[in-house]
This record gives structure tokens, C-alpha cells and sequence, in this order.
């Protein structure tokens, strides 16, 4: 039940209004030559415009569809030449009729070879022909005026001159008048007019996807291939692409260009004068997205060949006309369509009313984003299932904790951080969250008082607890909204949904060690002052819990992997060395197995009441002895400075 995120013709996103669009300004006047954009962010359905476009097109004799990927020839092909010849070659493959043009057809062949000498013999005309010289270009043309001014003898040597012919003649199949390069571009046009004539075509329309998955300079050649055609009649080009990466790709490709051209960004203007009819597509709205969600979800449970399902894609489509229409699809809408398939789909259907209004707005209403969300949680759940405590994992519950750890991830941690050291798997704050009833306003909801007279001895309810936490959760308005979504997990055993949330990071291997020690753990980390509060704390500990907090503390420390500043966790060893002496010999085993060569100067300082008893004392003496002798220079200095204080206060 994994949603493919493939381009696809089904339409659950009403997008079919701007294919209907393009096809009918492509048929309005065939013989103009025209360039439509189709712009949206990555995965907001670019790629399923243009399916739809071929096929509502497909059937029609007058017009050839041809699609092109640049990011398939990346790496592999001048991206430039690799357009051009796929637009001839696809034009003779679908047109038998060319096959008895074949003069016609290898003259056409014969001026792309005569494109290719262009592109790397002679790529300066070429390129200043379609308006868009390289770096590259530039630079040879620099080099070589810099080598002539150097040497005048190296302008016309003979082994110049034959590196040339023979680059020629190896591309070269025939003989050829010579002719300027510009004078060649525009016969190639001409004689690619007459192909299409000759093929009995009325409309020649190439989409072209994913030039914003391409590099900058794979993404530039495309477009200048497109200008080549431009003013070629009966030819359209369709190209999908978000227009900020393309506008990057202009910026790295000509970093020495002006920023602006007068009011507008250079970039902009050069996308806007190859693009003559851009479209964007619209991100979705809550609406449209809760209804893209259940769509997504019943046809994953129901199947996408369904007859019914394609009645409830039909049914919404026409609600999708309206989008400023809030009412969702509600069970008796799934039913008029499913009939008695709707009971499958019921769940899938409250899910979606769950998760929808959060996912709208953490997604910004990107269709692919949507999708990974919703794969990622039917994936887990699946796990689950298959590691045999699938019924101990509620879908909507997971979806409830996920949509937090999607969009709210320090929120997230906090819930996953004290549940796994709870002894039910709860997270105690979050029933006062979820039950405060603020409709945002941070305050928790009062009770409502009970006629029945309370004992005078009776206890007062207990309150919220005083947590920062929980203040920081009652002030953040996204966390208010994602706690009205259904249902309330406060009362949940969270650690199977922890555990499914493991491809992320193990909640429970620390967790399950230290028990009730990790929060205690945590604080340790804290700045100073909050840790220095805890030593009252630290000295009711047993040594066996000592020890166990002091390595727990130790591994972090070593695990941060930077010591040249006071790695966080310091200055809570300190303080639980401190309480707990029987520690002294574990600190200075840390101090010795950190690296001399990183350490800063830190380390020398700040033991004093910490290390106190003889034998360790006379350890730590022996450190510093060592760190003055060492290369680190910063440590040396200092060690040799807090060894001679030491000598100084036993005088």
C-alpha cells in the first residue's frame, strides 16, 4: 500500500485545467512557433501536466508529440546537440513517410554535423547565432588573442591548420561548400521546415521535463537549442521547470553578467524573453489538500483501477472546481461513489480529516512532499505489522506523532525524550496540553465546578506542572494546533510508535539503561548555573547510580568529538565528582584518553575541590606534566603556568 510518486495522467488535483489550457493555445494558431512555461516547485506536478498534455493530444495526426529529458543526457551528451537530434530523430521515427525522403532527410543529418563542427570548431558563432556565448567560449577566445599577441607565428602554423580539417573531416560524412556558421544555422532551419512539411505535420510540440534537476550548464545548452527553433514555424516547446532554478542556472553559468538590466534581474529577463506563456501551478490550499489526501489514501486501500474510485476522482474533481469551498469530503460522499466498497475506505477517510489541515501547511501544499509523508507512515505501519506488533500501532496515533516530527521536531524530541524513560511509555505533559482547550491561547481550560460541596480536608486539583516546557508548548500556536488533532495520545503507551521512529534515532537505547536517571542525564548538560543547582540532587545518588550517570555523561563527551573549547557535560562531571569522590580516578581516566594534540586550554583549570584525594591529586600532576611537555602549544602554555602555581602554593 505504497503510493508511487511517479508523473502520472490520473488527475487528483484538477491540474487537467492547465493541460486543457496549453493544448488550446497550441492549436489556436499552429504555424506560430511558441515556448510555454509550466513552473511549480519540485513535486508540485509538473511532470503530470505534461503526460496530460501528450495525452490529450494523442489520436491527432496533425500534431507530434516529442518529450525530451536533460536530465537523462547529463554527463553523457552536449546536451544542445542531444536535443536537436532527438527532435529529428523522433520526427523521422514517427513519420514513415520521410522514409522516401531521404535526400531531404540526410541533408537535415548532414547540417547537425555541420552544428557539431560549429559547437567545437567553431562554437563562438554558433553560440553568438542563438544569443548565448559560454564562459568557455570566451575564455578560449582570450586565450587564443593572448597566445597570437605572444607569438603572431602560432596564427596559421600548418599543424593549426590540419587539427582543424581533420575535425572536419572526421564529423563530415560528404563534402561541403564551405559557408559561414550562421549562414548554415539558418539552411538548417530551412531545411528542417521542409521535413516537417514533407512529414505532413501541422504541429510540432516537444516537452521538455526536468531541466531543473539539471546542472547549470546542462540546463543552458537545452535553452539554446530551444532558441534555435524559436522561429522555426508549426514548432511549440513545452518546458517544465521551477523558474528559480533555472534562474540559478543562468546566474552560475554567467557569474561576470550585471545583476540587473534596468528594473529587472538579469536572470529573470533572460527567462522571460525564451518563456512567452509561463503557467504556475498553484500550491494547494487545506481544502484541496484534505481532499488530495483521501483520494491518496482510498485509492491505496481500494486500488487505483476501481471502478468506484474513478466515480470519487470524477465526484471531486467537480468539488476542486471550487476551492474556495472548505467542506470536505465527508462518508456519504466516499459512499455515493464507493458503495458498499466505502466501509474499506472509512478509516482512510478520518485519517485524512485528522492530518489534513497540518499537512497543508507544513507541506505548503506541495503535492510530492504530501506523498513521501503519507508513504512514510503506511510504510511504518506496515513494518509493524510485519515485526508482529502491528496491533500495538494505532495509523492515526502514528500519523498524529509523525506530523510532529515533521514539522515540529524540537516538540517531537521533548514527547519521544520522556516517554521512553516513563514507565508507562507516557508523556505526562502532554494531557495538560491537549486538555487545555485554549483554542490558542496558552492558558489551560478550567474545570468545571461541581454543585457537590468538596470536603473542607479535601486536597486542591493539581494543576499543570511548573515546567518550561510545558510554558515554551502553551506559547508556540503550532504546537496548540497540532494538539487538537485527534485523538489525544497523552494517555498512549508511546514506545512502539518510538520504536517505529527508529530509522530517525533510538529513543531507548539510553533510555532503557538509565531508566528514571536520564532525565537527570539531560541536565547535566545544561548551562553552569542550572547544573550547579543539582548538586544536592547528585549527592543523594548511590555510587552504583553515580557511576552509571558519570558514564553515561563520559560516552556523550567523548562522542562530540571537540575539545578545543569545554565540550558540553564538563561542567556537570564536575559537579558530580564533586558529590560523589569516588569518581576522582573515572575523571582523570577521561582527561588521559582525549587526544593531546586537541585539546584547549580548558583543561587545565577548574578542578580545584574536585580532585582532592592524594592519589589522584598526584595523577592529575602527572597530566599536567605531560600536557607541558607536549606540542600543543595553547595546552603547554597553560599546563606549564598551573604547575608552577601549584609549586608556588607548596612553598
Amino acid at each position: 500500500m505504497i503510493l508511487t510518486d511517479n508523473e502520472t495522467s490520473v488527475d487528483l488535483l484538477n491540474n487537467e485545467a492547465i493541460a486543457h489550457c496549453i493544448i488550446a493555445l497550441l492549436s489556436e494558431q499552429p504555424s506560430r512557433p511558441v515556448t510555454i512555461g509550466v513552473h511549480g516547485d519540485w513535486g508540485a506536478g509538473k511532470s503530470s501536466i505534461l503526460e496530460m498534455i501528450e495525452g490529450g493530444l494523442d489520436g491527432n495526426d496533425d500534431v507530434l508529440c516529442l518529450k525530451f529529458n536533460g536530465w537523462r543526457f547529463q554527463g553523457f551528451e552536449d546536451a544542445k546537440i542531444a536535443l536537436i537530434e532527438g527532435i529529428v530523430a523522433g520526427l523521422i521515427e514517427k513519420r514513415p513517410l520521410l522514409s522516401k525522403a531521404t535526400g531531404l532527410v540526410k541533408d537535415v543529418w548532414r547540417r547537425i554535423d555541420l552544428l557539431k563542427v560549429a559547437k567545437h570548431a567553431g562554437g563562438l558563432a554558433f553560440t553568438a547565432f542563438t544569443g548565448i556565448p559560454t564562459p568557455d567560449q570566451l575564455q578560449a577566445i582570450l586565450g587564443g588573442l593572448q597566445s597570437i599577441w605572444a607569438d603572431p607565428a602560432k596564427l596559421a602554423t600548418k599543424e593549426n591548420l590540419d587539427t582543424v580539417i581533420g575535425n572536419v573531416k572526421s564529423i563530415m560524412k560528404d563534402e561541403v561548400e564551405s559557408k559561414s556558421v550562421p549562414k548554415e544555422i539558418d539552411e538548417f532551419r530551412k531545411a528542417f521546415d521542409q521535413l516537417l512539411k514533407e512529414a505532413g505535420i501541422k504541429r510540432l510540440i516537444v516537452l521538455i521535463d526536468d531541466l531543473d534537476r539539471c546542472l547549470p550548464d546542462t540546463a543552458i545548452e537545452t535553452l539554446e537549442a530551444i532558441r534555435l527553433f524559436v522561429m522555426t514555424e508549426y514548432t511549440a516547446f513545452v518546458v517544465a521547470a521551477d523558474e528559480a532554478m533555472i534562474e540559478y542556472a543562468v546566474r552560475k553559468h554567467f557569474p561576470d553578467l550585471p545583476d540587473t538590466t534596468g528594473p529587472r534581474d538579469y536572470a529573470r529577463n533572460y527567462l522571460e524573453k525564451l518563456i512567452q506563456v509561463p503557467f504556475r501551478i498553484p500550491a494547494l490550499g487545506e481544502a484541496e489538500t484534505r481532499i488530495y489526501v483521501t483520494l491518496l489514501l482510498i485509492g491505496a486501500v481500494i486500488g487505483e483501477e476501481n471502478d468506484g474510485y474513478k466515480r470519487l476522482i470524477a465526484a471531486s474533481r467537480e468539488r476542486l472546481k471550487k476551492p474556495w469551498d472548505t467542506t470536505p469530503i465527508d462518508f456519504a460522499f466516499v459512499k455515493a461513489s464507493l458503495g458498499d466498497a466505502a466501509g474499506n475506505a472509512q478509516d482512510m477517510l478520518v485519517l485524512s480529516d485528522q492530518i489534513g489541515p497540518i499537512l497543508a501547511s507544513g507541506t505548503r501544499g506541495n503535492p510530492r512532499q504530501i506523498k513521501r509523508f503519507l508513504n512514510t507512515l503506511l510504510l511504518r505501519h506496515q513494518m509493524a505489522e510485519a515485526r508482529g506488533f502491528g496491533a500495538e500501532v494505532k495509523l492515526s496515533v502514528l500519523a498524529k506523532l509523525m506530523l510532529a516530527e515533521r514539522f515540529l521536531p524540537r516538540f517531537f524530541e521533548q514527547i519521544a525524550t520522556a516517554a521512553a524513560v516513563d514507565p508507562k511509555g507516557q508523556c505526562a505533559m502532554l494531557a495538560h496540553l491537549e486538555g487545555s482547550g485554549t483554542g490558542g491561547t496558552g492558558t489551560a481550560a478550567t474545570p468545571k465546578k461541581s454543585a457537590r460541596k468538596e470536603p473542607e480536608d479535601a486536597e486542591p486539583a493539581s494543576g499543570p506542572p511548573e515546567s518550561a516546557t510545558l510554558a515554551e508548548w502553551m506559547a508556540s500556536q503550532p504546537i496548540l494546533s497540532w494538539a487538537k488533532v485527534q485523538p489525544p495520545i497523552a494517555t498512549e503507551d508511546l514506545r512502539p510508535y518510538l520504536f517505529v521512529t527508529k530509522d530517525r534515532k533510538d529513543y531507548f537505547g539510553a533510555g532503557v539503561a538509565l531508566g528514571h536517571l536520564a532525565p537527570l542525564v539531560e541536565k547535566m548538560f545544561g548551562p553552569k548555573i542550572a547544573v550547579q543547582r543539582l548538586e544536592a540532587e547528585l549527592r543523594r545518588l548511590v555510587p552504583a547510580e553515580a557511576a552509571q550517570i558519570f558514564e553515561a555523561v563520559r560516552s556523550r563527551v567523548v562522542g562530540s568529538d571537540s575539545f578545543e573549547a569545554q565540550p558540553p557535560g564538563i561542567d556537570g562531571l564536575t559537579v558530580l565528582v564533586r558529590t560523589q569522590p569516588a569518581l576522582q580516578n573515572s575523571l582523570i581516566d577521561l582527561l588521559e584518553a582525549i587526544p593531546v594534540g586537541r585539546y584547549g586550554p580548558w583543561a587545565v583549570s577548574g578542578w580545584q575541590g574536585v580532585i582532592v584525594e592524594q592519589a589522584a591529586v598526584q595523577r592529575f600532576e602527572q597530566l599536567l606534566q605531560r600536557w607541558a611537555a607536549s606540542s600543543n602549544t595553547v595546552l603547554k602554555t597553560a599546563a606549564t603556568g598551573a604547575l608552577k602555581i601549584r609549586a608556588g602554593s607548596r612553598r
